[in-house]
């Protein structure tokens, strides 16, 4: 008995993405059975882990396998599994609609990819693998019954269709199936034709020979039986596993090729780049485990997004436990993928014993510092292709590290990277910033900020840029965070150019220009006090510097206060934040700086009361104008352009 079908609209961006994927051209069509039969396993997976943890729940387990099933005649292609499946909702939810982030920015990215193969990467890392269904069929029925309910459901949908259809069917077998209406064969290319039987097995082999679960297909074979003259012909039909279903983790490396490591690789990932490295490892001892991780080479479309699901597979003793196992792998490293196979665990482990189990704890120790070694290894190469490759990557997600693992931040700080102003266009480790050191430098200097433009033009690099000292540009959201938690690295303690007092004077330096320090000190004393008064509002002291050379001014924060940079973070998360004033620095050598102190000496008694405007609003334009050369942004734009206005006017 089936219910009335119901006939539903397509999400308007799945609509798109599938017309996307029905028009266009990808060089290896092959891969959607590759998908197919990843969900597959990965159902088989579920429902093994669902039958450990509810020894009440109904189903059958007794030979958990997948099908094809072909129909050479009819040309549909049926791809059968007997495990977890789904409910309607379910079906609605994954399969009617994608519910995931980014699929706006997918149909932009596919339909700018420049070749097929960067159009097929986009779909795997999309996690998408089910669409890739349409390139080979003109309809796709897909039938499931989840373990442990009494009804099934069947959706089907026809390529370049706006809506697709839903009923229940009362008889579906636990599991699902997929069906495949496939496309007229390609008579100019026969390599695409997917009812043939030497075309199945060799995908099979190709992209999914490592599946724990056996591949089954039906096929025919002509057999000789009887002697001599009684000899006949006989077909007789038999089922064969197609797959060697050999854990690749379990299997040592040279026994693995690179090709079987890449698929595998595709598996656990859901995504088509090719790994950058590939980390086996095996322990053995007080508790044994297996691993096998994998760096990508190219960092995933959501890796900064909420949805964004980290962690590793876990197994024990061969038998799937877990997708994306938090407790095995820090957040910093949430790029890595693999499969991680425990001995001692038990079966029914769950997420929050997990937390508290000491075994994963040390295991998680020891991935840690495997991954971070091989980074290590990848920074030490002589071809440093590999490591600018992984920097580029995840260089951003790894610093994360330096606020979180502070076992590890070391190590994190030496496999860093860094732009500075030691060069264009390459990147300095720590270790190469501190060999460069001068003579007497005892800090390693830094500036943060937007962008590498925003720093190099700032009026703080002046005297640094002067005396030839080495500045680290720093312009990560997360370089704010970490560069506050981190206090030296090889003894030499971090130091913002834009924060606190900087002495870059050499004592004989110090003795050539005390005197002149002292002058500037008497003859600026008054002007600095009334601008103090006079810009009370926005900055908490006024000052000279010696950090300028060729700007007026610049503002600088105490030690300890946050950048604007960081509070702009911090208020866009939420966070409520006091409003805080910074310190207004002036170069006491500068035309601008020293015409003020003349004007105002001139004037001092009306411009203490305020009598000479001018001098006020040269005071606002000077603050203003520093505020603008960090890249900061004016509390009342307009009032400073109708002063800038007013002042420019006067001068033509």
């Amino acid at each position: 008995m089936t219910e009335a079908v119901e006939t539903l609209e397509f999400q308007a961006e799945t609509h798109q993405l599938l017309e996307l994927m029905i028009h266009s051209v990808y060089s290896n069509k092959d891969t959607f059975l590759r998908e197919l039969i990843s969900n597959a396993s990965d159902a088989l997976d579920k429902l093994k882990l669902a039958t450990f943890q509810d020894k009440d729940l109904v189903a059958d387990t007794a030979d958990l396998h997948i099908e094809l099933d072909v129909d050479s005649d009819e040309r549909v292609l049926t791809v059968r599994d007997n495990g977890i499946g789904m409910s309607r909702a379910e079906v609605i939810d994954l399969i009617g609609t994608l519910a995931k982030s980014g699929t706006a920015e997918l149909r932009r990215k596919l339909t700018e990819a420049k070749s097929d193969a960067a159009a097929e990467e986009l779909i795997g890392q999309f996690g998408i693998g089910f669409y890739s269904t349409f390139m080979v069929a003109d309809k796709v029925t897909l039938t499931t019954r989840k373990a442990g309910e009494s009804e099934g459901t069947r959706w089907s949908a026809a390529a370049g269709s706006s809506t697709y259809e839903i009923d229940t069917v009362a008889d579906a077998p636990q599991g699902t199936s997929v069906t495949l209406a496939l496309k007229a064969a390609d008579e100019d290319d026969h390599l695409f034709d997917y009812t043939q039987e030497w075309k199945l097995r060799e995908i099979v082999r190709k992209y999914s020979d490592f599946i724990a679960w056996p591949i089954r297909m039906r096929v025919e074979r002509t057999v000789m039986e009887g002697e001599g003259e009684d000899t006949v012909e006989k077909t007789v039909v038999e089922d064969q596993t197609l797959n060697s279903q050999k854990a690749l983790w379990t299997r040592p490396r040279g026994e693995v090729t690179d090709e079987e490591y890449k698929e595998f690789y595709h598996h656990v990932s859901h995504a088509w780049d090719d790994p950058l490295e590939i980390i086996p490892m095996k322990a053995e001892g007080t508790f044994e485990y297996q691993a096998l991780l994998f760096i990508p080479s190219t960092a995933p479309f959501d890796l900064f997004t909420r949805e964004h699901k980290r962690g590793v597979q876990l197994y024990v003793r061969r038998v799937f436990i877990m997708d994306n196992c938090e407790e095995l792998m820090p957040e910093y490293l949430r790029f890595v993928k693999g499969v991680v196979d425990a001995q001692d665990l038990s079966l029914n482990v769950s997420r929050e014993i997990l937390q508290q189990d000491r075994q994963i704890q040390m295991i998680r120790k020891r991935l840690v510092k495997k991954v971070l070694s091989t980074v290590k290894d990848l920074q030490s190469a002589e071809d440093q292709t590999r490591y600018q490759t992984f920097w580029t990557q995840f260089g951003r997600v790894l610093k994360e590290g330096l606020l979180a693992d502070t076992d590890n931040r070391e190590t994190l700080l030496t496999v860093s990277s860094f732009a500075s102003t030691a060069s264009d266009s390459e990147l300095t480790t720590l270790k190469q910033y501190v060999e460069r050191m001068k003579d007497g430098q005892d800090a390693i200097y830094y500036m943060t900020g937007e962008s590498r433009a925003q720093v190099e033009n700032s009026p703080h690099l002046e005297a640094f840029k002067a005396k030839g000292l080495e500045v680290l540009v720093l312009t990560d959201p997360v370089d704010e965070m970490w560069v506050g938690s981190v206090p030296e690295f090889d003894g030499k303690k971090f130091q913002s150019i834009a924060k606190g007092e900087v002495d870059l004077e050499t004592e004989e330096e110090k003795k050539e220009t005390e005197a002149l320090r002292e002058q500037q000190d008497k003859d600026y004393a008054e002007l600095l006090t009334w601008l103090g008064t006079t810009l009370s509002e926005v900055a908490k002291e006024v000052r000279l510097t010696n950090r300028l050379t060729t700007s007026p001014a610049c503002l600088v924060g105490d030690v300890f206060d946050f950048t604007p940079m960081l509070e702009r973070m911090y208020r866009a998360s939420g966070q409520a934040l006091p409003e805080s004033k910074r310190i207004l620095e002036l170069n006491p050598t500068h035309p601008l700086v020293t015409g003020l102190r003349d004007a105002y000496d001139a004037r001092k008694s009306d411009a203490d009361e305020g009598k000479v405007p001018e001098l006020t609003e040269t005071a606002e334009l000077l603050y203003g104008t520093a505020v603008l050369a960090e890249g900061g942004e004016l509390k009342d734009p307009a009032r400073f352009a109708h002063l800038l206005t007013e002042r420019l006017t006067r001068t033509v």
